[in-house]
């Protein structure tokens, strides 16, 4: 039976969770000007009094914020992840990276459907904190801004309240190839989705035309052949390295939970690479807009033609 939670109704909710066995606990961490403070106190006491409660406040606050990535960066799913606790580390050392290193991307620690989630590259040299950027936001409909990199570091100093902080990692060119999210039941791969995400990939027809808008999400249990491999790392070595660094143990893992994953050509060839894609036939992934003969999706086919190695590290989008 559902139970709809609001702050205004939060007791009579409270009231509904005491009286089951168990509740699956599925809300945005943001929400227009309201997040979980209050939700997840109500869920910490509900849990207390007996009833199961998937997933547990505590253990979103480990494994389902940002930081999970750079707490996990040294594991095979992980890539080049710092962490920013203040606006003064930030401040001291973002600026640096960013003409360094490139594009990057930014994202707070909790938040959804792109909200906080920026691409920044420098769009001057040196790439100082009076110098031009380029920022998009993962939001949908979002354009990208140029402006001064100290303008852009003010509007994040918010993300930093409460606790709160930044993850920095490196902009993965090969996003536009896909996402791959892998779905856990506890610490077993329950099945496999495939999406063409546009998030952070401005179009240049705008973001209201049809090639701005997210591709199909094609599934695929978890015993297809294309994600043996993955699924095999997930299971005996990436999940059970997690849980050891998070302190989290079995019977605490969420009922329900994934991991997002982008394509990226592995250079050079190393213990991380993981043959995901040999090919479209395999994949079974069509161009949305054609039938049964249709042409094979571009990133696909350039997966193909090239019998490339695929490495997964964490979607950064």
């Amino acid at each position: 039976m559902p139970a709809v939670y609001d702050e205004a109704m939060a007791d009579e909710v409270r009231r509904q969770l005491l009286a089951v066995d168990g509740a699956l606990v599925w809300v945005d961490p943001i929400h227009g000007n309201k997040h979980r403070t209050e939700l997840d106190a109500m869920l910490r006491d509900v849990a207390a009094r007996g009833p199961w409660v998937s997933a547990h406040p505590d253990v979103i606050l480990k494994m389902g914020v940002k930081e999970v990535l750079h707490r996990t960066k040294h594991l095979g799913w992980g890539t080049d992840t710092c962490l920013y606790r203040t606006m003064v580390e930030f401040a001291g050392a973002f600026p640096a990276r960013l003409q360094s290193a490139g594009p990057r991307v930014l994202q707070r620690n909790r938040g959804n459907g792109g909200l906080g989630v920026w691409k920044v590259e420098p769009l001057s040299d040196p790439a100082g904190k009076a110098g031009l950027v380029r920022a998009l936001e993962g939001r949908r409909g979002s354009l990208p801004e140029e402006l001064p990199l100290a303008d852009f570091m003010t509007r994040c100093e918010p993300y930093f309240v409460a606790d709160g902080c930044i993850v920095d990692q490196p902009f993965q060119p090969r996003l536009p190839d896909g996402m791959i999210r892998c779905y856990m039941g506890a610490d077993k791969v329950v099945g496999f989705g495939h999406q063409f995400i546009k998030a952070l990939i401005p179009p240049p027809e705008g973001p209201d035309s049809p090639a701005a808008q997210p591709g199909p999400r094609i599934m695929h249990g978890a015993d297809a052949a294309p994600f043996q491999a993955l699924r095999a790392k997930m299971e005996a070595e990436w999940t059970p390295q997690m849980m050891k660094i998070l302190d989290i143990d079995k019977a605490s893992l969420p009922i329900i939970w994934g991991r997002r994953l982008s394509l990226r050509t592995a250079q050079p060839i190393g213990r991380r690479q993981l043959r995901l894609v040999r090919n479209q036939r395999q994949l079974g992934i069509r161009d949305p807009g054609s039938g049964a003969g249709g042409h094979r999706t571009p990133g696909i086919e350039h997966v193909t033609r090239r019998a490339e190695r695929i490495m997964a590290v964490p979607e950064n989008a």
